[in-house]
């Protein structure tokens, strides 16, 4: 079912051996002169122009220190459908297979696959739960400690055993051609990966980018970010674009239009997490120090279309700023104002309010010529009723205080403090009403109950208004804690989009509960089924990672919601705001 191997174009194939690379070879190991000679007498980087890269960051110490080769061999999983990374990879020699059908099974890439308990298996938890906290089998024990290899991150996930036969059952895609790339639109947009890719022949050569290093090479070099862009036009955009209602009705030809004029632009620092913790820790976490993306008060020149990540909409409010919305992926900015200057253009109005990422952004932007000339004439009248102008006098003329008329009424210092908190990233946030709660704690005991005596959250956080969010997992949209771990043992269901720890893959190594911006995820010392405390062969602790998994084993939702008995609690998605609204006003 998969494409034969395509014969290599490329003119210098280069071996293993003539690049010298050892298989433990690790990222913080700058390529030496020697490699860089060879590899610079290849494709792309043979026809990249050394003068068009800036002194302080010359090409040569740009690939020394922001790529490595990597050897890998036959099975060996170079991307999972569904990570999230920080990784693109280029095909030195050898070769890949690119899955492109529905995928492989959880099972082959080291997931958690979550089995519905049945209602004897739930009523029995209350008797057959462990009696020790943090109790793991010897299954669980074992695997994760006996992978040396990914404890010290020089492996990707394992590897994949029978790869004749997963061939054979699927269909796939060989990358062969030097030059190939895979991975690179998830690590520079931050978006989930869309394949699972793994090694075909033995001793293949990858050559493993930093997504900054991929940044400044497509920054530099103009052939390289039109290769890119091409990919992502062809792969990605469409796709993207579709979602956004006042695209869907347009046919191929006025699309691809569209996407001819369609820039990108990131905002903000791809690990955000970290500059989060350390300026919320200082107390300064503020708008003003935010990447603006546009200004409020500049020309309506196209509007804003959010592909990952989280901006921050906000008005000038006395010396500062207000916090008036944030926006996700799909949503857009400066429509209104496009549409405004469209249907009245002796009397048009700028962009009414700021635009900044909130973290990380990923944006989109189309011009407004382009939305003029093939999407507003074309609009379907019956989805877009309300394609009227702003008032002429004032821009902001009818609307409240607290924003735009179509923002959910929560209150300004509420809206301050789910931004500054960033909990606008959790699709599941446990939140807790303070004035019913009377910490009674039944909560945490079914937690534990639910999880074989293993309670998965902390019934404490930060509050506001009569309000706590809790340290438990919100489920993120955007989950950084998935981020440089070496086993995948921490990713998000297909499907239900839980973000779940396989226990069995997990080797302790705290990558996840550092990437965390919410001490949303816990390392304990675990124990065996008799009590005793877990060692290693040094007799050290055995350390897991732990987190809520929203009772991906249960059939009737979050245990800790059922158990509240003044219904206190609940878990909400608030990357919308409607229903936390609705949540406040009961």
């Amino acid at each position: 079912m998969s494409e034969p191997l395509q014969e290599s174009t490329a003119i210098d194939l280069l071996s293993v051996a003539q690049f010298d690379v050892d298989a433990s070879s690790i990222l913080d190991e700058p390529l030496t002169d020697e490699q860089l000679d060879q590899l610079l007498k290849i494709d792309p980087f043979r026809d990249m122009k050394e003068a068009n890269f800036p002194r302080r960051s010359p090409l040569r110490e740009l690939l020394r220190h922001e790529t490595r080769l990597r050897r890998f061999k036959r099975g060996d999983l170079i991307v999972r459908a569904g990570d999230y990374g920080e990784s693109a990879f280029m095909v030195v020699s050898g070769s890949l297979r690119v899955v492109v059908d529905e995928g492989l099974p959880d099972s082959l890439l080291g997931r958690f696959k979550p089995k519905k308990k049945g209602i004897f298996e739930s009523i029995a938890q209350l008797w057959r739960n462990s009696k020790h906290p943090e109790t793991r089998s010897q299954n669980e024990l074992e695997h994760g400690e006996n992978d040396e290899l990914n404890r010290a991150g020089r492996t990707r996930k394992g590897g994949l055993k029978d790869v004749g036969k997963i061939i054979e059952d699927h269909k796939t895609v060989t990358l062969r051609q030097q030059g190939d790339f895979v991975g690179e639109i998830a690590a520079l947009s931050r978006v989930p990966r869309t394949a699972t890719v793994f090694v075909e022949e033995p001793d293949t050569l990858l050559l493993e980018f930093r997504w900054q290093g991929l940044r400044d090479l497509l920054k530099f070099d103009v052939g390289l970010r039109g290769y890119i862009d091409e990919i992502y036009r062809r792969n990605a955009l469409s796709t993207q674009m579709r979602k956004v209602p006042m695209f869907d009705h347009l046919d191929e030809a006025q699309m691809g239009k569209v996407m001819e004029a369609t820039e990108f632009s990131t905002y903000g620092n791809y690990q955000w997490s970290g500059d989060y913790k350390r300026m919320a820790s200082q107390g300064d976490v503020r708008p003003e120090q935010e990447p603006v993306v546009v200004e409020e008060g500049e020309f309506a020149r196209g509007i804003y279309l959010i592909r990952s990540g989280f901006a921050r909409l906000s008005k000038k409010y006395g010396k500062g700023r207000r916090t008036l919305d944030y926006l996700g992926t799909g949503k857009v900015h400066g429509w209104d104002e496009v549409v405004h200057n469209w249907r009245s253009p002796e009397a048009p109005v700028p962009y009414r309010y700021s635009l900044s990422a909130a973290g990380y952004a990923h944006v989109l932007f189309v011009p407004a010529a382009v939305i003029e000339e093939f999407v507003l004439p074309t609009l379907p009248e019956e989805g877009f009723p309300d394609l009227v102008p702003i008032a002429t006098d004032r821009p902001d003329e009818g609307l409240p205080e607290d924003g735009p008329t179509d923002s959910p009424r929560i209150g300004a210092d509420m809206m301050e403090f789910l931004a500054e908190n960033r909990f606008f990233n959790g699709t599941a946030a446990m939140v807790i009403n303070l004035d019913r709660c009377t910490g009674c704690d039944d909560c945490v005991r079914a937690c534990a109950t639910t999880h074989d005596n293993n309670p998965r959250f902390l019934r404490r956080g930060p509050s506001h208004g009569g309000v706590m969010v809790a340290n438990a997992c919100m489920h993120c949209v955007d989950p950084v804690c998935l981020i440089g771990c070496p086993t995948g043992a921490i990713h998000r269901r297909v499907g239900g989009g839980q973000v779940v720890i396989n226990q069995t893959s997990c080797i302790g190594c705290n990558f996840c509960a550092n990437n965390c911006p919410y001490e949303a995820i816990r390392m304990v010392e675990v124990r065996d089924r008799s009590g005793a405390l877990a060692e290693d062969a040094e007799k050290k602790p055995i350390g897991r990672a732990t987190k809520c998994d929203l009772c991906v084993e249960q059939h009737n939702g979050p245990a800790c919601e059922r158990a509240c008995p003044h219904s206190a609690l609940k878990r909400l998605d608030l990357t919308e705001l409607d229903e936390f609204a609705g949540w406040l006003d009961r």
